[in-house]
């Protein structure tokens, strides 16, 4: 048990972790927010989380746990309610006898041990562990999580055996609207960013892209397909009779304090429409520069690019590679009161604070290049374009940047030299590229190692000449084992790897003359520009990811 002899406020004072002020800080700021004195050291970053667990075990006398070697009983789970280890933030481990142990971020929370106590009518018995990895234990055990299975289990067809007929939401699609519920919820957790549901001949398969990667989740009997396509139909506002044509539609899920934009695109195939439901995350869209991936050295790069007061900045790649959370976040950084920043965008993924967004509606006749001539008439500073698609987009956007606007927009190109020529061969005069375009930034993202499952280890000879990196020199490597964590992929989550070409006098006259790819690549290289591969390689290099990883992700690069 907590040892209750011992003061937490003095121990943290004699350890030396806090000041009498800054804990003088904490307790009035806990007392005014509602919340205890660790969760308020936590809240204001005041100490380390890892240094704090370390103290609480070693001064306090409370044992840390790892949650990620637990496995943890059903029976255990259903003493605690979610709602309640939710808001308390405490994972139920096991129970001898009448004892209850938890794993808790605040074992000197007495209120939330009281109301564990009374729930599970049984005493409690605190371990300390991270808040992070608590949240991960939440969701895998009170998550949904195996409850889609589960679910699908109760579910039967209509009498007859004959599918459900779709007509509107009747009584009997009820366990279908929790199923598509559990779907979208469970794709929020685990951070995908598409869900796939596709009928096959004999089933419907459901898929989930995680870190880029399609991985499989569950297997619906044929004769849900209908109802699920219809209750997500309803959802997004799609006509539920027309099953004959692609359409688009959009819904919004809130859960807890999360709001996820959900886009949902229908495509009819041999055996039935199939969907793909895309997740926007409106609570995690913010990244500053240095959250992008970016090196030290890009990053400075890319700022003074971006202090520019005219010309296009380019950010390209293929779709999924993170080019508007790179512009985003760019827009973001160079905010201010005394710039009008104006953007259209197809479509507005993510609203911008102190930005004026709009996005292209075809059916009304607003497309890229007259919403684009209409913004200039707004007298702006900045403008986002959301991607140069045409000749006349292009154009356009090219007067704006000749005209003194800062112009960003995006292509589809493989590396950064390409977007130079695709210019041209849109029809874009070439001194006109010549003169406006100011750079362009390639980029791609890639997984990066699990930090739970993280070990070194010497990867073949194979893939470290493929590389080009000498074994010799005494370089490092990591790789992910696999964890629960990971879903045994060895990766969690993903960064940026870029290429920033800046456009110099040599490169300007290779634009002249029309010179290939090639010959741009090679003279921005001789400037000093690192290419995708190589800043994947230093990423390598710094233990972020894998070489395994980099060479998937820039096959068609050259170093």
């Amino acid at each position: 048990m907590v040892d209750k002899s011992k003061s937490l406020r003095e121990s943290l004072i004699k350890s030396g972790l806090l000041s009498e002020e800054q804990i003088k800080t904490a307790i009035e700021e806990g007392r005014s927010a509602g919340t205890t004195l660790i969760k308020s050291i936590l809240k204001r970053n005041l100490v380390d989380e890892k240094a704090l667990i370390a103290f609480l075990e070693k001064e306090m006398d409370i044992p840390r746990v790892d949650l990620s070697s637990y496995l943890v009983d059903k029976k255990v789970i259903n003493l605690v309610p979610f709602p309640t280890a939710n808001k308390y933030k405490i994972m139920p481990l096991f129970k001898v006898g009448d004892v209850l142990t938890v794993a808790t971020v605040d074992p000197f929370d007495i209120l939330a041990l009281d109301e564990i106590r009374t729930k599970s009518r049984c005493d409690i018995e605190p371990m300390v562990a991270s808040l992070s990895d608590i949240d991960s234990a939440l969701n895998q055990y009170y998550g949904v999580s195996g409850s889609v299975d589960d679910l699908l289990k109760n579910i039967g067809p209509l009498e007859g055996g004959a599918p459900p007929v779709p007509s509107g939401v009747p009584v009997e699609e009820a366990p279908i609207v929790k199923l598509v519920n559990l779907l979208v919820m469970r794709a929020a957790k685990e951070k995908a960013s598409d869900i796939h549901i596709e009928p096959t001949e004999s089933q419907v398969r459901v898929r989930y892209r995680i870190d880029g990667i399609m991985q499989d989740v569950t297997n619906a009997p044929t004769f849900l397909h209908s109802s699920i396509i219809t209750r997500i139909k309803v959802l997004a506002r799609m006509d539920i009779a027309e099953s004959r044509v692609p359409q688009d539609g959009r819904f919004e899920l809130k859960t807890e304090e999360k709001a996820i934009d959900v886009r949902v695109s229908s495509y009819p195939t041999i055996y039935g429409e199939s969907l793909v439901l895309r997740l926007l995350d409106k609570s995690n869209v913010l990244f500053g520069l240095e959250e992008l991936g970016l090196s030290h050295e890009n990053l400075k790069i890319f700022e003074e690019i971006i202090k520019r007061p005219y010309g296009i900045i380019l950010v390209t790649g293929p779709t999924g590679s993170g080019k508007t959370t790179t512009l985003y976040a760019t827009l973001n950084h160079i905010v201010k009161p005394d710039l009008n920043i104006m953007t259209v965008e197809d479509p507005v993924e993510y609203e911008l604070a102190g930005i004026r967004q709009s996005q292209i509606n075809p059916k009304a006749g607003l497309e890229y290049t007259n919403a684009l001539r209409s913004i200039l008439r707004q007298d702006p500073d900045v403008i986002l374009v959301g991607e140069v698609r045409d000749l006349q987009t292009a154009r356009v956007a090219i007067q704006a940047a000749l005209t003194g606007h800062l112009v960003f927009s995006t292509l589809h190109t493989n590396d950064a030299a390409g977007s130079l020529t695709r210019l041209l061969d849109m029809g874009i005069e070439p001194f006109l590229a010549a003169s406006s375009v100011a750079a362009a930034i390639a980029q791609r993202l890639v997984r990066t190692i699990c930090p739970r499952c993280k070990v070194a280890y010497t990867p073949p000879k194979e893939a470290l000449d493929g590389s080009g990196l000498d074994a010799s020199q005494g370089h490092k490597f990591y790789k992910g084992k696999g964890c629960k964590n990971c879903h045994n992929s060895g990766y969690r989550g993903r960064t940026g790897i870029f290429e920033i070409l800046t456009v110099n006098n040599e490169i300007r006259d290779l634009i002249l003359a029309k010179a290939s790819d090639a010959a741009i690549k090679q003279a921005a290289l001789r400037a000093g520009m690192k290419t995708l591969r190589s800043d994947g390689l230093a990423k390598v290099l710094a233990g972020k990811t894998t070489i395994d990883e980099v060479m998937r992700v820039t096959q068609l690069d050259q170093l």
